[in-house]
């Protein structure tokens, strides 16, 4: 605190979602309640499976409840010891006005917040509870001498733990929802939260069943009851995306920028992430045949990776300036072109390209901005090296005994790659996919480097934008809010990704 800030951090006051909705608007009440519901959900389904398992194993554990409670209770007092310690804390600098700044001084106030009343009341709870919590562990490990005891203890703790927490966020939704009611209706309007709540539940609750309803297709033995399942899931997909169809109007009434540089960095990710993997595979495949001077390539393919961010995309910049005389401008003039704006310009790709070939696309279609697309080529350029190297990696993994009996079966060299090595590749390629989405979601130093404002913000990302919100606009508080919506957005993709791919990767 002292080392990072020099005693001049101030605590604001709490403001509630005040953040949260000024960035997404009403989508953070919706997001609160599906966090409840989903757990609760989890809570129930967790308790449902361990039923399962100790009625199949004879046990019957359900007397760890009490210990498991206590755990959870003390974990809970922990937090809330924290909570109200932190605001103590940071204002230890509104006390320090006037006075020499010293580490005794610090020390002393230090100590003075540890023993707020506030604070010190709920260190006594901590402690209360953490000794009730070790003194039932002990006691039902005596009472119940079962292997199993410890892990069903932690399973019960984080039951309780997931229950606790979809009360919390329940009423901490109600509470915030009737706020914004009453701010709403003292201006006159109607904010028609609780409407948006349950319409765009019933949407997500109708689109997982939908996933559902598809994935059973698959195991139905008749070609009635497959068409059926089929035709049933695309039903509660269109009834689900119908009613999901708030999202759009809550979106327009959000941050501006926050969703143009949720836009910029979806397109930064679908335009980098899939060339990227496919341009590594085919490298990594080719360089795999011990070709003569593969050592040399592999170190060269390499050599962007390593080389500092910073450093390569100056040179980058450089390259694909706007000026006449850039090495980019010079090869575009040597093949009897016009020279572009590279990062300078702010059009669509799609609307260049329309533009050479006499085509007006429209607004919607005009794809990521020709700045943000030398971003990508710079992108893509840095990590296939790292990505060619992991996949050799997995290459070496796979046992030439594998495919050299496809080729004794009369596999031809694609066939091979199509049928044995591709699907032995996909632990590799599922996580090469993995990192490459959170990267590109959290990238940010090459990109500051290499925008430029005449881009018009197109190749601001999410992060740039937190970025710029925190260190131009001086908004501590609603930076850190969208950190959290950007934590939430990769968290979530990553537990998709994980969802659709990871059940189709192949150990061997």
């Amino acid at each position: 605190f002292v080392s990072l800030h020099k005693w001049r951090l101030k605590r604001g006051g709490y403001i509630g979602l005040e953040n949260y909705v000024r960035a997404v608007d009403n989508l953070v009440y919706v997001a609160l309640f599906l966090l409840a519901v989903g757990a609760l959900v989890a809570a129930t389904l967790w308790l449902r499976s361990w039923r399962r398992e100790a009625r199949d194993a004879g046990l019957r554990p359900w007397v760890l409840l009490l210990p498991g409670g206590l755990h959870a209770a003390a974990a809970v007092a922990f937090v809330r010891w924290t909570v109200l310690l932190l605001p103590e804390i940071l204002d230890i600098a509104e006390k320090i006005i006037g006075v020499e700044r010293t580490r005794a001084l610090f020390m002393r106030l230090l100590g003075e917040a540890l023993r707020a009343p506030a604070v010190w009341e709920a260190f006594g709870h901590l402690g209360l509870l953490l000794v009730l919590s070790l003194l039932s562990a002990v006691l039902f490990a005596r009472l119940w001498r079962r292997p199993e005891n410890i892990l069903y203890q932690i399973r019960f703790a984080l039951a309780w733990l997931a229950l606790g927490m979809g009360a919390f966020l329940l009423w901490f939704t109600y509470t915030e929802v009737a706020k914004a009611y009453q701010v709403a209706l003292e201006g006159g309007q109607s904010p028609a939260i609780w409407s948006q709540i349950v319409t765009i539940t019933s949407g997500v609750i109708l689109l997982g069943l939908a996933w559902v309803v598809w994935r059973g297709a698959e195991r139905q033995e008749s070609d009635r009851a497959f068409w059926l399942r089929i035709f049933a899931a695309i039903a509660l997909l269109v009834g689900g995306w119908l009613l999901i169809g708030e999202i759009p109007i809550i979106i327009a009434a959000g941050d501006e920028d926050l969703w143009s540089g949720l836009k910029v960095t979806i397109f930064y990710s679908l335009g980098t992430v899939p060339f990227q993997l496919a341009i590594s595979l085919f490298l990594a495949v080719l360089l795999f045949q011990q070709l003569a001077g593969s050592e040399l390539f592999r170190m060269l393919y390499f050599l962007p990776y390593v080389t500092p961010f910073v450093a390569s995309a100056a040179v980058f910049r450089q390259m694909f300036s706007i000026r006449p005389q850039a090495p980019v401008n010079q090869f575009l003039h040597f093949l009897g072109l016009e020279p572009l704006r590279w990062i300078h310009e702010p059009r669509g790709i799609f609307h260049l390209l329309g533009e050479r070939a006499g085509l007006a696309l429209p607004e919607w279609a005009g794809g990521p901005s020709l700045a943000l697309v030398v971003i990508m080529l710079y992108s893509i350029w840095v990590y296939v090296g790292y990505d060619t190297v992991i996949y050799l990696a997995g290459l070496g993994n796979i046992p030439k005994e594998v495919v050299e009996v496809a080729q004794i079966d009369g596999a031809g060299r694609w066939q091979v790659f199509r049928h044995v090595i591709f699907p032995l590749l996909s632990p590799t390629t599922y996580f090469l996919s993995l990192i490459a989405i959170i990267g590109t979601f959290k990238a940010f130093s090459h990109i500051w480097v290499m925008r430029h404002e005449l881009a018009l913000g197109t190749t601001d990302t999410f992060s740039v934008t937190i970025f710029l919100e925190f260190f131009d606009k001086v908004r501590y508080g609603y930076a850190s809010a969208l950190a959290f919506v950007l934590f939430a957005i990769i968290l979530g993709l990553t537990v998709l990704n994980n969802r659709i791919q990871g059940s189709r990767v192949f150990y061997g």
